[in-house]
């Protein structure tokens, strides 16, 4: 993640060290792979889309969790340095904008999106992420500074974006004054349940991640599919967390019709199979809440 979202910063370059990625003068060998890696993947994308009309959600590392993560040359982490965070914000808006630009051109009949990973971000604005040495803690920023990074990432890419984080303590407030489109957390983690709230009500879009990746503990010892398609009782039991949120919350049944299931976290780590089956049962799911029904 942190490696093909560095490759997005405009005029600035990233090479692989023993301890991470860092910023460098001058792109290196590990840049060129990498950006050959992704020329392929647009290429493949290119020739199994080209005819697909609908949404298309591209997925990128975060301005916060990329300072938090990238070195800077000397050693210690982008983060320590507000200037070197607004160099990466704004080459992050523009080289994001110019893939945009790149695969509308290569699928014309896409609306994209784009999901900002922020993994790192609670832990920014807690105060959290360790030194490079790891005996002390950088300091964490000031509340508008987070927000204006931020925002000027989500605004500046010429298309509609929002936030993923799949840690504890999403920042969902922070995402919703920054002007992200939507929000996406996993729903079996920690999360400020009010922020949810207002942020649906201010209209910012859901995707709930629900649908867990793990292999069952029992897996093959009994069936949950039906003529195809996952019993209902199954598909229920996933999207319960939505439903007794918006209970508690007192939210409009409607507004269950915008929100989106995906996954909890990433399908990095499983199988194909899996991963088809991931995405069934989030269909299966978005269309439960589609009915908006509690």
């Amino acid at each position: 993640m942190l490696g093909r979202g560095a490759l997005f910063l405009s005029d600035l370059h990233v090479d692989l060290q023993p301890a991470g990625w860092r910023l460098v003068s001058r792109p290196g060998h590990d840049e060129r792979r990498g950006r050959d890696l992704l020329d392929r993947d647009l290429d493949a994308l290119e020739e199994v889309a080209v005819d697909y009309v609908g949404p298309l959600k591209l997925q990128v590392a975060g301005p916060w969790t990329l300072a938090a993560s990238l070195e800077l040359t000397r050693g210690d982490k982008a983060l320590a340095d507000p200037g070197a965070v607004r160099d990466i914000a704004d080459a992050l808006a523009d080289g994001v904008a110019a893939h945009v630009a790149d695969v509308r051109k290569r699928v014309p009949g896409a609306r994209v999106l784009v999901a900002f990973d922020e993994p790192m971000l609670p832990g920014v604005v807690a105060g959290h992420i360790p030194t490079a040495s790891g005996f002390s803690v950088l300091p964490r920023p000031e509340g508008w500074f987070a927000e204006q990074r931020l925002s000027a990432v989500l605004r500046g890419v010429g298309a509609p974006a929002g936030v993923h984080c799949c840690a504890p303590d999403p920042p969902i407030a922070l995402a919703r004054r920054a002007g992200a489109a939507f929000v996406s957390f996993d729903f079996a983690l920690a999360y400020d349940e009010d922020d949810v709230g207002e942020a649906v009500e201010a209209g910012l879009g859901l995707i709930a991640g629900l649908v867990s990746t793990a292999p069952p503990v029992n897996a093959g010892t009994r069936s949950t599919v039906q003529r195809g398609r996952p019993l209902l009782s199954e598909v229920r039991r996933t999207v319960e967390p939505v439903l007794s949120l918006w209970r508690r919350l007192g939210l409009a049944a409607e507004q269950l019709r915008e929100v989106a299931v995906s996954p909890t976290c990433g399908l990095a780590g499983v199988s194909p199979d899996a991963a088809l089956g991931a995405f069934r049962r989030c269909r299966e799911a978005g269309a439960l809440l589609a009915e908006g029904e509690l």
